[in-house]
């Protein structure tokens, strides 16, 4: 089976929305496929929680079947979302300085593509 790692950086909404298009797809494909999201990015985790966005279901779909594996929590302290980020119960990655490192994924195999 196909590993693949998102890494989202930008902060466009349509840029993440295309991330979690082919998170969901892949994943329809039986990919083992897993989403994080870093850098600008998270500045959209907490307008992305509410259910009137535009990209709330795409969204909440990727939660509820537990593809986003964890959020960058120096880039959410710096986006202001690092509360939203904690309430939410969402996983703070921070191996790097902070940061999510890509390197144990590749170890255990993830292709990573970033957007």
């Amino acid at each position: 089976m196909e590993k693949v790692m998102f890494f989202a950086f930008q902060g466009e909404p349509v840029c993440f929305a295309h991330a979690m298009m082919n998170v969901l797809e892949m994943h329809s494909r039986g990919f083992e496929v897993k989403l994080i999201i870093e850098g600008k990015a998270t500045a959209l985790v907490e307008d992305l929680a509410r259910e009137d966005h535009p990209q709330h279901a795409p969204y909440q779909k990727i939660l509820d079947l537990g593809l986003l594996e964890g959020v960058c929590q120096a880039c959410c302290h710096q986006m202001g979302t690092l509360d939203f980020a904690r309430e939410a119960g969402l996983t703070l990655l921070s191996d790097m300085n902070g940061h999510p490192a890509m390197g144990p994924y590749i170890e255990k195999g993830f292709r990573i593509l970033t957007l």
